[in-house]
């Protein structure tokens, strides 16, 4: 059953056991369309990383006025969060990510299992290399342990610099989800905002135009439809959010806005001398001094195109960027990858989502999930590095509307790698990750003994067969446990996860025990980023 004539990258999958793609998700999963970008935020995170690198600051008159016309210059100071929403259903347990049993991701499933995840016995990790009495095929370059020959990790490893992998760590979360359907709630960005992230510009951003930003659907009790995203997934996006006119242009930034600071003056002089003769007088010339404050500040910080524009930031594209100018230009993931992690790790946004899709490759080869794994994984370590190049932590969420499965054939191609054909959905061989950048240094696991941190870097387990133990943790068995999950996880980072209950207090995952059980890392920042 396998696939004779190559699919490519960004062609659609056709499945004669699925039915016609009828909906956006629909199309979006089988790949007949990209995932379009969009990301949802609203905090200042770049502004912490360098204030000096971001703009000069106004005079101290029209600086004074910012904070009571409400203009928002700092963010909330938050970890930056970023979703990576695999549409259709991408492989994660086993052939990437490793997972196992009860003892966490080395505690090894049986070889019939790691078969159904598509890797052949002769590559499982439980196999020791005779001569080193080591396994040849686990990685934990990443803290989080990998399959050596994991797709996503070839990705990473393309992008983020060897120095800077050392500061990365991560869990595994096994967790069903249904196959195919943006209907999985699997979504945390509001409940990311409800515990303080917001952005100076957007509070979240997401690759799609829907109320999650992403394919799959955020859970309602966390939705806030003031927050929703806003649509971005390519620089013209991201340009577009702020217009400073054509003074800027003109004139340069410092002389334009020390033009604007000089109408406010001017503006300001004028209205304290007459009266409007309405009730809302005070109202009504508030409203309009803090506009020209505010045109002041966006000419301030923005007047530069490369404060925003990814294709003008040099860490992002170029000789010396995370993409070559030939990437940018020739891939249009990249280029929606960009435009998140410009937005969302410089602080402009608070969280975003950007949308894959074609993960739904169970087309009787490995190859097309190959190829497509390792674009995610190229992906997923240029928001790592580029989080180290600005100087701010990271969390990165991956997730997939369920799974797929091998049935144990192989596809011996250059891209299928030996390893085993995808040959059909599989929701109970699921999982979802995040990884955490500290430029501070490795983030460190819960617990005092090697035994009890491997059993919090892995959250749950999977049987010896490869199936998800669905009893094992409350987001095991249900997406909206899963996402509270994460939401927990990312308030430890901050030390904050002693308020999770009162910030969520109709949540299911239990008591504080088990919540500390659900937990992965010691905090990396206290409360706000330093």
């Amino acid at each position: 059953m396998n696939n004779k004539n190559p699919i490519g990258l960004n062609d659609p999958l056709y499945h004669a056991c699925h039915a016609k793609p009828v909906t956006r998700r629909d199309f979006i999963a089988q790949g007949f369309m990209a995932g379009m970008g969009t990301v949802l935020s609203g905090s200042v995170l770049s502004l912490f990383a360098n204030p000096g690198k971001a703009h000069a600051a106004l005079s101290p008159d029209l600086e004074a006025l910012k904070s009571h016309c409400g203009i928002a210059t700092q963010g909330a100071g938050k970890i930056p969060f970023i979703v990576f929403d695999l549409a259709g259903g991408a492989n994660i347990s086993g052939s990437n990510v490793l997972v196992g049993g009860r003892g966490g991701q080395l505690d090894f499933l049986s070889t019939s299992g790691y078969s159904k995840l598509g890797l052949p016995g002769d590559t499982i990790p439980s196999i020791a290399n005779p001569d080193t009495g080591l396994s040849d095929f686990i990685n934990t370059e990443l803290g989080l342990a990998f399959h050596s020959d994991s797709a996503f990790l070839r990705g990473i490893q393309d992008k983020l610099n060897v120095t800077n992998r050392a500061n990365v760590n991560g869990a595994v979360i096994p967790a069903r989800s249904e196959n195919d359907t943006g209907n999985n709630p699997h979504n945390p960005m509001y409940g990311i905002n409800k515990v303080g992230s917001d952005g100076s510009l957007l509070t979240l951003i997401g690759s799609r135009n829907s109320d999650s930003g992403g394919n799959s659907m955020a859970p309602a009790a966390m939705i806030d439809t003031s927050k929703r995203p806003t649509k971005v997934d390519r620089p013209s996006d991201v340009t577009g959010l702020v217009d400073t006119g054509d003074l800027v242009g003109l004139l340069s930034q410092q002389d334009s806005v020390a033009v604007m600071e000089s109408i406010q003056r001017i503006s300001a002089m004028k209205l304290g001398k007459v009266s409007t003769q309405i009730t809302t007088d005070d109202v009504l010339k508030d409203l309009v001094n803090c506009g020209y404050v505010k045109s002041a500040d966006i000419a301030d910080r923005f007047g530069d195109p490369s404060s925003l524009n990814p294709e003008l930031d040099a860490d992002i594209v170029g000789e010396s960027g995370i993409f070559s100018q030939q990437e940018f230009d020739g891939d249009s993931e990249f280029r929606k990858t960009a435009s998140t992690m410009k937005l969302v790790i410089n602080g402009f946004a608070g969280a975003g989502t950007i949308t894959m899709g074609g993960f739904d490759y169970h087309t009787g080869d490995r190859a097309t999930g190959e190829v497509r794994d390792l674009r995610a994984g190229r992906c997923m370590g240029a928001c790592l590095e580029y989080a180290a190049r600005v100087g701010v932590p990271l969390m990165m969420y991956v997730c997939s509307d369920g799974s797929v499965a091998s049935n144990g054939m192989i596809d011996d191609s250059i891209n299928g790698r030996g390893k085993g054909v995808w040959t059909g959905d599989n929701s109970s061989t699921a999982s979802s990750f995040f990884l955490v950048y500290n430029p501070g240094g490795t983030p460190q696991l819960i617990g005092a003994t090697a035994e009890t941190q491997a059993q919090h870097q892995q959250i749950g387990y999977m049987r010896k067969d490869a199936s998800v133990e669905t009893a094992a943790t409350p987001a095991a068995n249900n997406v909206n446990l899963l996402v509270e999950t994460v939401v927990l996880n990312y308030m430890a980072l901050h030390g904050e996860q002693g308020n999770f209950a009162n910030i969520f207090p109709q949540n299911g995952l239990g008591s504080a025990v088990l919540m500390d059980s659900l937990t992965a890392f010691e905090p990396i920042v206290n409360g706000v980023i330093a």
